[in-house]
């Protein structure tokens, strides 16, 4: 089970690094929700979220151009998987570009099919240890 989930968020964050749209949100369940740092609300499905990202494309010109996963960590909760990561980001917005350092953690559960999707992402900007 726990390598299930582990191939499952592999797959997500690999579909994420190379902007595959399709094979991104494919991993999703469509009641999925997300909790990004940088946006002002909770997006409440899968649907909104493609919507916010066409959004991003259109309007930002965004554009992932790689991502890396590190710290990666499972925790099981009886047929519950909480996956958590340290993520190193490479996005585009037009002509710029930055890498983001954030934390995630994404709440996996197994569908009436018996597949593993993502029905949870908690995005946050890491902390920063006292000086």
């Amino acid at each position: 089970m726990q390598d299930e989930i582990l191939g499952a968020a592999r797959q997500l964050i690999d579909a994420f690094a190379r902007h595959d749209r399709d094979a991104y949100f494919s991993a999703f369940a469509p009641e999925a929700t997300f909790i990004f740092h940088n946006l002002d609300r909770t997006l409440k499905s899968r649907a909104e979220y493609e919507a916010e990202w066409a959004l991003w494309e259109s309007r930002d010109g965004f554009r992932v151009r790689g991502c890396r996963s590190s710290e990666q960590q499972l925790q099981m909760v009886g047929e519950t998987g909480i996956f958590t990561h340290a993520v190193s980001t490479d996005v585009a917005f037009g002509d710029d570009e930055v890498t983001t350092q954030e934390r995630e953690t994404i709440v996996f559960a197994r569908n009436g099919a018996g597949e593993w999707k993502a029905v949870h992402e908690h995005l946050s900007a890491p902390t920063t240890p006292p000086a």
